[in-house]
């Protein structure tokens, strides 16, 4: 059986969403335990007449906010629902911890409490984000290192390739390096010391790629450090939100908008669910020692419904070993007669 602990109480709508999705969640995945952490009384008045027997409360009114500094509130507040998650991952109660709550707290709780993967120095936040193929790309990093370094970048690409393999179920996944050109000179010193570390890797890296490929579906992985990834996250979100808010205002401004809705509503809907955030799940902090995922701050409750799936998903598929391996195997240096192919 499976353990997940989950703080209820980090997130926007915490803890009426976090409820709503693990209600639904213990019904599906019947082969998994729920350790649900917050203000019991709360939970239960939110889970019903009887919560499902494969929820456990662990109650706390300690909260970790979104404006504290991380470090320091991890360290000042072990009774916080999200540094008792990560406790329970890192002495085995719990196999993976979700929570929507402070990043760089959870990031903090992360290292300091469960632990790195052995070799890896800065773990990375791995969303996926939606291309227009459908296939999706994970991004690494997108906000847990600001300033990686070349063999950092090295790390998250590795681990990457480990990730997608099994997640998104390709074979052997394109990996890209994210800057400001194709060329194999463009970048700043890191990205290039970081292009040549990935050129010489067994691993199918396909060379530089601008922001702009991205959601063609040019790669499968994209690699960059925290503070590039995190504008490129927001950036893509803010423009999913906000273009279909204006293609809705545009349609229903006028009478011949509306009867165009009538013919296009299905397909705009679906267009809508490819790029919606809410149904990529949770992002997971790659090179933590035991599973660790970060849902939206502002998860509704199919978003956490999501990650609680994705998270399950990590250790179904023994993930932790998979990364373990892969991190043992980034020393080798083989020539990659294959950099630069797979590019649309």
């Amino acid at each position: 059986m499976i353990t997940m602990a989950v703080d209820a109480m980090g997130g926007d709508y915490a803890p009426e969403a976090p409820m709503e999705a693990l209600c639904q969640a213990a019904a599906q995945y019947t082969d998994t335990k729920f350790i649900v952490i917050g203000d019991e009384a709360r939970i239960r008045e939110l889970g019903g007449a009887r919560l499902p027997d494969n929820i456990e409360v662990r109650h706390t009114d300690v909260v970790i906010a979104g404006d504290e500094e991380p470090v320091r509130a991890v360290r000042r507040k072990p009774n916080s629902s999200l540094v008792m998650a990560a406790t329970m991952v890192a002495n085995k109660e719990a196999d993976v911890m979700v929570s929507a709550g402070n990043t760089g707290a959870i990031m903090a709780a992360g290292t300091l409490i469960i632990g790195r993967l052995p070799g890896v120095e800065r773990p990375a936040l791995a969303p996926i984000l939606p291309t227009f193929d459908g296939r999706g790309v994970l991004l690494l990093d997108a906000g847990a290192t600001m300033d990686a370094s070349a063999e950092n970048l090295r790390s998250y690409a590795y681990m990457a390739d480990a990730y997608v393999r099994h997640v998104l179920e390709i074979e052997k996944p394109r990996i890209a390096l994210l800057n400001v050109g194709t060329e194999d000179s463009k970048g700043n010193a890191v990205v290039k010391q970081a292009f040549a570390l990935l050129s010489q890797s067994p691993l199918n890296f396909i060379g530089n790629i601008e922001a702009r490929e991205m959601m063609a579906g040019c790669a499968d992985v994209v690699v960059c450090d925290g503070f590039v990834g995190n504008v490129v996250l927001k950036l893509a979100e803010g423009i999913g939100l906000g273009l279909f808010s204006d293609i809705r205002s545009v349609l229903t401004q006028t009478l011949g908008g509306r009867l165009a809705a009538l013919f296009v509503g299905k397909r705009l809907k679906q267009m809508r669910a490819r790029y919606d955030w809410a149904e990529h799940g949770g992002a997971p902090f790659l090179g933590v020692n035991g599973g660790c995922f970060k849902a939206h701050g502002s998860s509704n409750a199919r978003a956490w419904f999501m990650a609680i799936t994705q998270a399950r998903k990590f250790i179904a598929n023994d993930l932790l070993h998979k990364l373990t391996v892969a991190m043992g195997e980034r020393h080798v240096s083989v020539p990659n007669t294959e950099c630069g192919e797979g590019r649309t």
